[in-house]
C-alpha cells in the first residue's frame, strides 16, 4: 500500500480569536499594559482574568503569573519550601518542574511512573516514608491523571503539601473535579503549546488565603494586592506584606486580554482535542506493536497530545522509527534518547538534580513516543497520521514485540 505523506505543521496553533485580538489592541491603544496601571474605577485585564479563572476553576483564589514555571516557583515559596526541604516529583516530566524545586533551594526526589505514564503511588508512599518530604509536586505529564483521591489522601496523611503541575491538564477532571483543585495549589501554563495561548504565561489557583496572600506578594504586587481580581482580604496580607520578597513575576494586561476570550471557549477546545485524539487512537489500536496508555473512567482528559509505547524496542530501532515517520511528515518525540531534543528530556539529562535510580521509569521511557495534536489538524488529518504511524510500526515487527 502506498502511504501518502502528511504535509501539515505539528507546531501550527489556531489563530488567536478575533475578539481576543480586539481586546489586546484596546490594551495597546490605552498604553496601560502593566497590570497595576489602571484608571480610577477600572479593572485591569489581569485582574479580570484572575476573577474569571477562579470562577471557572471553582477555586477561591487565582493569580496571573509571567509563566507556568514562575507559578510553580511561587507556589513552592508561598508554601514555605526552601533550602533543606525535600520535594517529591515525577521521574517523567519536563525540565521546568524539577527546575522549580531546585530554584527555591530544595532537593528534588524523583518518583517512578507506571505503564500508563502516571505517578506510581506505591513508589510515592515508599519514598514519603524514606525521605519525609515537605511537599509533593505532582506533574500531570502529558495530561495523564493518577488516582487523584488516593494521591491527595497520601499527601494529607504524610503532612506534605500537594502542589499540582497542571500545564497539560487545564480542562481535565478526576471524578468531575477539576485538575488543580486536589491539594494546596494548582499551577497552569498559558505558553503557546498549552490549552490557552498567550505565548508565555501562568496561572496559580488555591483555596488557602494565607498561601495565596504570600503568592501574590511574591509575584510582585508591591502594596497593590487589593487590585487582584481573586485575592484574599486585607487581613491575610498583614503578617507577610513586609517580609515576603518581591520576585516580579506578574502577567501583563496584554497577555491577559488574549486569554480571557480563550477561557470562554476552553470547554469546546477540549471536545475538539479529544475528537482528534480518538481519531489517532483508533488507528494506533490496530497495530499490535503499539501500546496506548489506559484512560480510566474517572478521568476526563484533554487529548492535546498522544503517547504510545513500543515495549522492547532497541535504541537503533527507535531512532529509525522516528526517522521513518518524519520522512512521511509525522513528527514524533522519543523519550528514550541519550540526549535531550527540543522540549523532550529524561531525568538523566537534569544535571542539577542528583542522579537517582528509576529502573521502571527508564524501561517505560525507552519505548515511549509522544506527538502533539494541534487543533489546526482535521479529523481526516488525524486518521492519516495514525495510518502513517501504524505503517512505520509494522516495519519493526521483527525487532520489537509487545
Amino acid at each position: 500500500m502506498v502511504i501518502r505523506p502528511f504535509t501539515r505543521s505539528f507546531t501550527q496553533q489556531e489563530p488567536i480569536p478575533e475578539d481576543a485580538i480586539a481586546a489586546a489592541v484596546e490594551v495597546m491603544r490605552s498604553g496601560r499594559l502593566h497590570r497595576y496601571n489602571t484608571a480610577p474605577g477600572e479593572e485591569a485585564e489581569a485582574s479580570a482574568l484572575e476573577r474569571e479563572v477562579a470562577a471557572w476553576q471553582g477555586s477561591r483564589f487565582a493569580l496571573a503569573c509571567a509563566s507556568g514555571g514562575a507559578a510553580l516557583r511561587i507556589a513552592l515559596r508561598a508554601a514555605g519550601i526552601g533550602p533543606g526541604d525535600t520535594v517529591l516529583t515525577n521521574g517523567f516530566t519536563l525540565a521546568p518542574v524539577p527546575g522549580a524545586i531546585v530554584a527555591v533551594g530544595a532537593r528534588p526526589v524523583l518518583v517512578e511512573i507506571d505503564e500508563n505514564l502516571c505517578l506510581d503511588l506505591d513508589d510515592l508512599e515508599a519514598k514519603i516514608a524514606q525521605h519525609r518530604p515537605t511537599a509533593v509536586m505532582a506533574s500531570h505529564m502529558r495530561g495523564h491523571l493518577c488516582d487523584m483521591d488516593r494521591l491527595a489522601a497520601i499527601c494529607a496523611a504524610a503532612g506534605a503539601a500537594l502542589i499540582e503541575d497542571c500545564a497539560h491538564t487545564q480542562g481535565a477532571r478526576w471524578r468531575g473535579r477539576r485538575s488543580g483543585s486536589f491539594g494546596l495549589a494548582g499551577a497552569f501554563s498559558t505558553q503557546t503549546y498549552k490549552h490557552l495561548n498567550s505565548g508565555e504565561g501562568g496561572i496559580l489557583v488555591s483555596d488557602d488565603p494565607d498561601f495565596m496572600a504570600r503568592a501574590i506578594l511574591l509575584s510582585g504586587s508591591y502594596m497593590l494586592y487589593a487590585r487582584h481580581g481573586a485575592a484574599p482580604d486585607e487581613t491575610h496580607f498583614q503578617a507577610a506584606r513586609l517580609d515576603v520578597p518581591n520576585q516580579s513575576a506578574r502577567m501583563d494586561n496584554l497577555r491577559a486580554a488574549l486569554l480571557r476570550p480563550q477561557l470562554v471557549r476552553i470547554d469546546d477546545a477540549v471536545r475538539r482535542w479529544n475528537a482528534r485524539y480518538d481519531a489517532v487512537a483508533r488507528s494506533l489500536a490496530r497495530a499490535p506493536q503499539l501500546v496506548l496508555p489506559h484512560r480510566p473512567s474517572e478521568e476526563e482528559f484533554v487529548g492535546s497530545s498522544i503517547q504510545f509505547r513500543i515495549p522492547g524496542i532497541s535504541p537503533e530501532a527507535a531512532r529509525r522509527f522516528v526517522a521513518d515517520a518524519a520522512a512521511l511528515g509525522v513528527e514524533l518525540k522519543w523519550f528514550g534518547a541519550d540526549e535531550p531534543v527540543g522540549f523532550t528530556s529524561a531525568h538523566h539529562s537534569w544535571r542539577y538534580v542528583e542522579p537517582q535510580a528509576l529502573p521502571r521509569t527508564d524501561a517505560i521511557l525507552a519505548g515511549l513516543f509522544d506527538m502533539r495534536l494541534p487543533l489546526t489538524f482535521t479529523l481526516e488529518d488525524c486518521t492519516q497520521i495514525g495510518e502513517i504511524i501504524t505503517a512505520c510500526a509494522a516495519r519493526l515487527v521483527p525487532e520489537a514485540q509487545p
